[in-house]
């Protein structure tokens, strides 16, 4: 049955909004990449996330083709008992007009009414004729009723029919495009393994960079939990309750830009190009447009402002035990000291030489690092 699916086809449609506008933010941005010439591991990323989103979207096509092929199918059961349904009417009314004027043997109704021998069967036979005229009305209306139902349900087999071949037209050009995508992602890995002796130099300097930026947030927070020590008990509940506010939003975190996408996740992660190589992430890259607005993702104070090679203007934010950092930015709209709600503009992000913009993101829990995507809504 069409409601036992897994998915309804409201859901699917919503899905394929959602990865259509995914392509086309990866699009924009590829775009961006792109306007510099040089082959980059920021189009690869862009490229990936197309491809991703064109899988994901063919999923849901091949989905709502197989849900219409069942709706298709239990109309076709409907409309084959409706036939049998009609044919039967039909041929009951047939039957009924024929027993009429085999009872009436070419006699009128009055004929028929008069030739009564008492009153008492005259009584009966009007009825009867009632009765008998209320039952042809009946079986008329029942297969006018039922030709209509027919009608709307041989209309509703044609537009799913239709849908359908739209949908599976739908589908073929977009396996058409993530063929050609994934042709394209082939020439940018030959590319850029040409390149490999730059990127294993690039490997180098994000390390020192990352190793830098590490330092920086555990001097932060290591002098912010020794400050903690002296607090009041007003100041420490109210650090406690800030704290259990921003843990209630774990998986509802509004992201920090508007548009983008995750380029690399947290943790160690294979090189996009380099075989065998892992790259240890110490939050995640969300790439997005030129000159997009990085936001605070919560209530909190600005605990520091720096700048780190490779990283840039940094940022980070105190939410009671938790720090979220904002690296990679071109400038700052925020000083050390303030406090600031969600969704308030902390700054821009970097665009680099190649035309990458990349947002670095962290999630501490004091000096753990925590997966920043688990804290994100979905």
């Amino acid at each position: 049955m069409v409601a036992q699916q897994t998915k309804t086809k409201a859901q699917l449609e919503q899905e394929k909004k959602e990865n259509l506008r995914k392509i086309a933010e990866a699009e924009k941005i590829l775009s961006e990449t792109e306007s510099e010439r040089k082959v980059t591991i920021g189009q690869l990323t862009a490229i990936n996330e197309q491809v991703k989103a064109r899988e994901s979207l063919i999923v849901a096509l091949n989905q709502e083709v197989a849900l219409l092929n069942g709706e298709i199918g239990e109309l076709n059961i409907v409309v084959r008992a409706l036939q049998r349904d009609l044919t039967n009417l039909k041929k009951e009314y047939a039957s009924m007009i024929y027993s009429s004027y085999k009872a009436n043997r070419g006699f009128s109704t009055l004929t028929f009414l008069f030739s009564s021998q008492t009153f008492n069967q005259l009584f009966k036979r009007l009825k009867y004729l009632e009765q008998y005229s209320e039952s042809r009305k009946i079986q008329a209306s029942q297969i006018e009723q039922v030709s209509r139902a027919l009608n709307l349900q041989r209309t509703d087999v044609e537009g799913k029919i239709k849908e359908q071949q739209k949908l599976l037209a739908q589908q073929i050009n977009e396996n058409k495009k993530l063929v050609s995508l994934k042709d394209r992602k082939s020439s940018l890995v030959a590319e850029l393994n040409k390149r490999e002796k730059e990127i294993r130099s690039e490997m180098g300097e994000r390390k020192k960079s990352i190793e830098q930026l590490d330092k920086l947030i555990a001097e932060l927070i290591r002098r912010e939990i020794e400050k903690s020590r002296t607090l009041s008990t007003v100041n420490e509940a109210d650090e406690n309750a800030l704290t259990g506010l921003f843990e209630q939003t774990k998986g509802k975190m509004a992201w920090p830009v508007s548009t983008g996408f995750i380029s690399m996740k947290f943790g160690m992660q294979p090189h996009p190009v380099l075989k065998n190589i892992e790259i240890e992430n110490t939050g995640i890259e969300i790439q997005t447009n030129q000159g997009e607005t990085v936001k605070s993702v919560f209530i909190g104070e600005v605990k520091t402002l720096a700048f780190v090679p490779g990283h840039y203007n940094v940022v980070v934010v105190k939410h009671g035990s938790y720090y979220t950092v904002y690296s990679r930015l071109k400038e700052v709209n925020v000083k050390k000291g303030q406090k600031v709600n969600a969704s308030d503009v902390i700054g821009k992000v970097h665009t680099s030489g190649e035309g990458v913009s990349e947002l670095h993101f962290e999630v501490w829990k004091n000096t753990e690092k925590l997966d920043p995507e688990k804290w994100l809504t979905k």
